[in-house]
């Protein structure tokens, strides 16, 4: 399994033709306690950088982008009663959308996890 990050703090966990898509650790703590997620509907095509779903805080609401494209096969209904799942485990059982792979997508320049912890260093 092949995880990336985007510049924007979202990560991709790559399983052949599938991907899991969600918000970084690093994201889930700048926005603070997570109090709705707006996710979109199976089926709805996507295209790289297009926004997909919605985060909202008590301190802000932010737009995710798709790190690839892809069509939604699935989104994490548990979400819809219980956001905090994203803040309690974001890497895992908070996880927003599953995708089928386009098969134009190249990972290449996302992040792996030592990339991406360089990059936060940077930017702190």
């Amino acid at each position: 399994m092949t995880v990336r990050f985007t510049k924007d703090h979202e990560w991709i966990k790559v399983e052949k033709d599938e991907a899991k898509i969600g918000i970084s650790k690093h994201a889930v703590e700048a926005l603070g306690e997570l109090v709705y997620v707006e996710l979109p509907e199976v089926g709805a095509k996507f295209t790289r950088n297009d926004a997909f779903a919605v985060v909202e805080s008590a301190k802000s609401a932010s737009d995710v982008y798709m790190p690839i494209s892809g069509e939604i096969i699935a989104v994490n209904e548990i979400l819809n009663d219980y956001p905090e799942r994203v803040n309690q485990c974001p890497n895992n059982e908070g996880w927003l959308v599953k995708i089928k792979l386009d098969g134009s997508n190249k990972l290449d320049d996302l992040m792996d996890q030592e990339a991406y912890d360089q990059y936060l260093k940077d930017n702190e």
